[in-house]
């Protein structure tokens, strides 16, 4: 693996790392029944919208933590966490596709860096990982087998 793949992929885990500890604390605080502001105006709060308590529990029982656990044994060199981080950026991609398209559907926001950190930014990273991910599979097989 060249030393611009292992750059590209050590900062997208790194940056879903982190995102996915700030994710697994906001949804928490939505899970617990906090409105949480969002900064295109829009609230989570599973009070009003149903629906955010289902997303809040995805996340916290299955999203951030097959994440963070892929993101974990790759760092350990097992070669399984490469294919849980690859299911999990599936859901980052839908996920985040999902709340952008309704924000800027409904919300019509100011496009700022907090927004794009908030929004779309957990699916630019997925996608990278699983662009990563289809040019490195054949390294990534040999790791698990």
């Amino acid at each position: 693996m060249t030393l611009l793949s292992k750059i590209i992929l050590y900062t997208d885990l790194i940056l879903m790392g982190l995102l996915g500890i700030v994710i697994w604390g906001w949804q928490l605080l939505v899970l617990c029944g906090r409105a949480m502001k969002n900064p295109d105006g829009s609230v989570d709060d599973w009070h009003e919208q149903k629906i955010l308590y289902g997303m809040a529990l995805a996340d916290l029982t299955i999203a951030v933590p097959v994440t963070l656990s892929g993101i974990i044994l790759i760092f350990w060199g097992w070669g399984l966490g490469y294919y849980l981080t690859g299911l999990a950026s599936f859901w980052w991609v839908w996920a985040n596709v999902m709340t952008t398209t309704n924000s800027l559907r409904f919300e019509k926001p100011r496009i700022t860096f907090v927004w794009f950190v908030t929004f779309p930014l957990g699916a630019v990273l997925g996608a990278i990982y699983i662009i990563w991910s289809i040019v490195h599979f054949e390294e990534i097989f040999r790791k698990l087998y």
